[in-house]
């Protein structure tokens, strides 16, 4: 079974990073520059989304030429995708949410799964098919740290990687929360930078935000 189980060692090295760059790469020659940038600024969970045609060669770039990275994938929108991801080598896939067909492929999948929710409810089916690792998504549209306390109380055995609204303003409040194993977002790397080749940016703004999450504990 594929639930990513949060004692799990890929939880921890998560729960370590405390925040996962979601990276879309428009390009496979941007892949290994890009992931040593984000591994030199203090984020080795790297999270490459299914949005680009080139993201599942830019993933294997990755798993092949980074052997620090852990990366994995996102978007992961169907059965096809999700095989397409493990046959790659992903070492994790995240959904933005989930279909009865995808969570039936992802119970038999070797391949870490974490569905996507927005409500207690979706939360709940998903916890009834073992996956107790959730993305929360998108994070700040749904309710936020708000929400995420009030999801605690009746469903304390569940962690939550909030994906959707997160700052530098916010982050360190949604860290704080006993139920967040970890935040993600994009800002990290942005488009521009990728495009320009400007990685020592992108590890700079990683080691500034590394320090900001070091400090918070």
């Amino acid at each position: 079974m594929s639930t990513l189980d949060p004692g799990s060692d890929n939880a921890a090295a998560l729960r370590r990073a405390g925040f996962v760059p979601v990276v879309t790469i428009e390009r496979v020659d941007q892949a290994v520059p890009l992931a040593r940038a984000l591994v030199a600024g203090g984020f080795p969970v790297i999270e490459v989304t299914l949005r680009t045609s080139c993201a599942i060669d830019a993933l294997k770039a990755i798993l092949r030429e980074v052997p620090d990275a852990l990366a994995g994938v996102g978007t992961v929108l169907s059965p096809e995708d999700l095989a397409k991801s493990q046959a790659a080598g992903a070492r994790f896939a995240f959904s933005p949410g989930f279909t009865s067909e995808l969570l039936q492929a992802a119970k038999t999948s070797p391949l870490p799964f974490i569905p996507g929710i927005a409500t207690p409810a979706e939360a709940m089916q998903a916890r009834s098919h073992g996956f107790k690792l959730q993305k929360f998504f998108p994070a700040e549209q749904n309710g936020g740290i708000p929400a995420l306390k009030a999801f605690y109380g009746p469903l304390a055995d569940l962690v939550f990687n909030p994906t959707g609204g997160i700052t530098e303003a916010n982050i360190r409040d949604y860290r704080a929360q006993p139920n967040v194993i970890a935040t993600g977002a994009s800002w990290i790397a942005p488009a521009a930078d990728m495009a320009a080749g400007n990685w020592t940016a992108i590890t700079e703004r990683g080691k500034k935000l590394r320090a900001l999450l070091d400090r918070a504990g």
